[in-house]
């Protein structure tokens, strides 16, 4: 199929080459191609593709019930799967929902939220506040309560700018003062955000909003000790919720089912946000999900959920994603996925700081978790490299993909304005083995090294 002739509306200004198949973390191209994934797409493909189990699960229910209008019937899959989230959240959610990916889910957690407040008396609640350099999907609720901008650039002027408001990251590495401890940064940004309730007025604060792991906008930035605990005792303070998007950090991402037993400080959130390991890209798929005070709070008067969608709880995608869920018990992938985390992130530093390392002045940081983990590049300065214009880590992907991998390479996560910060993100299948990590990290230091040597050669 020639690119020219796709009618296909792409999010790239050419078609992207074409997959014919896939198995495992491998794909097949129509050119001919064959492709490792790094990436699982977008930290989705946790089990990889083509995983029979989940072929027959999808298989079979399709020939039982393929479709269920959720006011009308409920259906066997979606039963089983909430009840299998709720009985391994350990006691932190006692209900949820199931829509169609992470951006819905997100935006169903906005709307969860006021809705807790509406109906428990509390109609003057109406402002969220997020966090700068976030993302949480795209719609123009998500978009107004994340602050990427240049993603909310064309949005700008329609987004609501009365309703969410913005306080800093925890991004020590890039935010903390020279001086200034882990502790003392967190206890400053406590009161930032003690601060803004205060000048928003603490009773029209609905939630705070937070990736437990900053996802794609930095590149898996990990919260500073303390962190998570800070924030919701302001929270608690004042009456508000706790958001959390898990989106991509959950479901097993980091090591643990859910993002904030390793990194929530012992707290538990009131709304989460989940998707893409949920369905493992087997189905569209995502949850929201919420504890038992929210959801006795919206029973209270209405009793029932008032977000919804056409294929919320579809059949499908959730026999899909029970299957998913099932195998990462039986094949015990989380503690997989820890063993060969750490092994991802060894060979990164090793390889990419080590004394010889072509890489090592311009690798500003390699941080993660589990099956999680970014390098964060800096080009500035007396490392500054001449790229015709381009950015870093969009080099670097398009350098992996000519080289036989995919992975994610992105800009501008490391400042307000996007201007500053390159880095490339991993997220393989938590079956992935040993012999697959070591040779995604020998292709990807291959690539660094030879976007480096051709830059440096244009000076």
């Amino acid at each position: 199929m020639s690119y020219s002739t796709s009618c296909v509306l792409h999010k790239t200004p050419i078609t992207p080459p074409i997959a014919v198949a896939a198995k495992g973390i491998y794909f097949d191209l129509e050119d001919g191609r064959h492709i490792i994934d790094a990436v699982g797409g977008a930290a989705v493909a946790c089990i990889g593709s083509g995983h029979p189990e989940v072929v027959e699960a999808i298989r079979k229910q399709a020939g039982k019930v393929s479709y269920t209008f959720h006011q009308q019937l409920s259906n066997e899959p979606a039963e089983l799967l909430a009840r299998n989230i709720i009985e391994n959240s350990k006691g932190a959610f006692a209900l949820c929902g199931f829509v169609a990916g992470g951006t819905e889910a997100m935006e169903g957690a906005i709307k969860t939220a006021r809705q807790y407040f509406y109906e428990t008396g509390q109609p003057q609640r109406t402002k969220y506040i997020g966090r700068k350099i976030s993302y949480h999907g795209a719609s123009l609720g998500t978009l107004g309560v994340a602050f990427n901008g240049p993603r909310r650039a064309p949005y700008e002027p329609v987004l609501d700018h009365e309703t969410f408001h913005h306080v800093s990251p925890p991004y020590a590495r890039r935010f903390k003062a020279e001086n200034e401890t882990e502790e003392e940064f967190v206890e400053r940004l406590r009161n930032e955000l003690d601060a803004k309730f205060q000048e928003l007025g603490a009773d029209t604060v609905i939630a705070f909003v937070a990736e437990t792991v900053t996802g794609a906008s930095s590149g898996v930035v990990i919260p500073p000790k303390g962190y998570f605990k800070a924030v919701k005792s302001v929270c608690d303070k004042y009456g508000a919720l706790l958001i959390l998007d898990e989106v991509m950090c959950g479901m097993g991402r980091v090591g643990t089912l859910h993002a904030w037993e390793t990194f929530g400080d012992g707290i538990t959130p009131d709304i989460q946000g989940v998707a893409k390991g949920l369905g493992a890209g087997y189905t569209p798929m995502g949850a929201v999900l919420v504890s038992k005070k929210v959801a006795d709070g919206m029973r209270s008067r209405a009793g029932v959920w008032q977000h919804g969608y056409t294929y919320q709880a579809h059949p499908l995608c959730c026999a899909a994603s029970l299957a998913v869920q099932k195998i990462l018990e039986k094949e015990n992938l989380l503690e997989n996925i820890k063993t060969q985390g750490e092994l991802l992130g060894s060979l990164l530093r090793s390889r990419l700081l080590g004394p010889a390392a072509v890489a090592a002045p311009y690798v500003f940081d390699i941080r993660g978790k589990g099956g999680f983990w970014a390098v964060e590049f800096d080009i500035t300065g007396k490392n500054a490299l001449e790229l015709g214009g381009k950015r870093f880590g969009p080099l670097v992907e398009e350098r992996c993909f000519k080289n036989g991998m995919m992975i994610m390479g992105m800009s501008g996560g490391a400042n307000y304005e996007g201007t500053l910060g390159d880095h490339c993100m991993f997220a393989p299948a938590y079956n992935v083995t040993a012999e697959e990590i070591t040779r995604i990290v020998d292709i990807f230091v291959q690539s660094v090294e030879e976007v480096i040597k051709e830059a440096a050669g244009n000076k």
